[in-house]
């Protein structure tokens, strides 16, 4: 090939992005639940079926999901949410179960969840309306830790869990290495604090059944730097923009712009900026208020005031006290006046 068909080839290349990842970008899915959506009939583009993820774009416009247009990406939004037991995390369930996205309040608009955690796992879920914050979050390449406190039936001996720190395999799947330590024993069951990186489909029940232990409640309580703290029980809270900037530098830094996004995705600019504390001394009113009092002529000078306190300090010492109670022994008796 001559140096002229290879720039003709890359003139014609086709210019754009894969429409899986603008749809992601956009918060309509993960990339992974977009190429379902589209296998499932659920994405079209300009009044065609889509057939193929793999389709580029050079804009959202004439994208429709499920019968609705797709508006330009806004803003890269984080919520922390703490997930009830018995909710699903889908945002459609043809058995009619409840899920955690009907619970949300509307001014949210279209997330989507960072991981899924099954129905019987309570905890923080991260929610994100970029879809490409929520892939990077989820890459085991990245390592990002998740930490779980979990009640397992049964007593945990000493060193039950040090085989887990090298990684342990189960039916042909391999799990990377496991933290996990006895937080306390309760009778017949244990709390133990699990920490993992993975993340794969009930990985920490999967892993404590492997051990002998039978897990009877699953908290998550930390996703890498966030923590569901002393949130409530279905509470959602947004994590502020300067936190999530400071927290999760790495993927901002490296964040391009897209064809869902082509404008910057933040503006530190707009950031709150703590306020200069410009508190007045102890006193520092009150000394105010008498000065001004004094230039009024409303009170007297402090050297005035001074020497009249004085004064009357030297008036109550001089008066004689009046005697109070009985005589002292051996003491003469007061006269009273009366005849004898």
């Amino acid at each position: 090939m001559t140096d002229k068909d290879t720039n003709m080839t890359e003139n014609e290349a086709p210019k754009g992005e894969r429409i899986a990842k603008v749809l992601a970008r956009a918060g309509v899915a993960s990339r992974r639940e977009v190429e379902r959506m589209i296998e499932d009939g659920r994405v079209w583009l300009h009044g065609k079926k889509l057939e193929t993820p793999a389709t580029l774009v050079t804009s959202l416009e004439g994208i429709h999901v499920d019968g609705e247009a797709i508006g330009q990406a806004k803003q890269t939004k984080l919520w922390r949410l703490h997930k009830s037991r018995g909710t699903l995390t889908t945002h459609h369930d043809p058995e009619g179960r409840p899920t955690v996205f009907e619970r949300l309040p509307n001014h949210m608009g279209r997330v989507i969840s960072v991981g899924r955690l099954d129905m019987n796992t309570e905890g923080l879920l991260l929610l994100t309306n970029d879809g490409e914050l929520a892939r990077w979050l989820e890459l085991p390449a990245n390592s990002i830790e998740r930490t779980y406190r979990v009640r397992v039936h049964g007593y945990v001996k000493p060193g039950v869990f040090n085989k887990l720190k090298n990684g342990t395999t189960i039916d042909g799947v391999h799990y990377g290495p496991i933290d996990a330590e006895l937080e306390r024993q309760q009778g017949a069951n244990a709390w133990v604090i699990v920490k993992i990186r993975e993340g794969k489909n009930r990985e920490v029940r999967k892993v404590m059944e492997s051990i002998g232990f039978e897990v009877n409640r699953l908290i998550r309580t930390h996703y890498g730097p966030f923590s569901l703290g002393t949130m409530t029980n279905g509470a959602v809270a947004a994590v502020g923009e300067k936190q999530m900037h400071e927290l999760l530098g790495d993927f901002f830094k490296d964040a391009k712009e897209t064809v869902a996004a082509p404008k910057v995705r933040h503006n530190p600019e707009k950031w709150a900026k703590a306020k200069k504390q410009n508190n007045p001394k102890p006193g520092a009113s009150r000394k105010r208020k008498w000065e001004q009092q004094k230039r009024d002529g409303v009170l007297p000078a402090k050297s005035e005031t001074k020497a009249s306190a004085r004064k009357k300090a030297d008036t109550v010492a001089r008066k004689p006290a009046k005697p109070t109670g009985r005589p002292a022994r051996g003491s003469k008796p007061r006269p009273t006046g009366k005849a004898k």
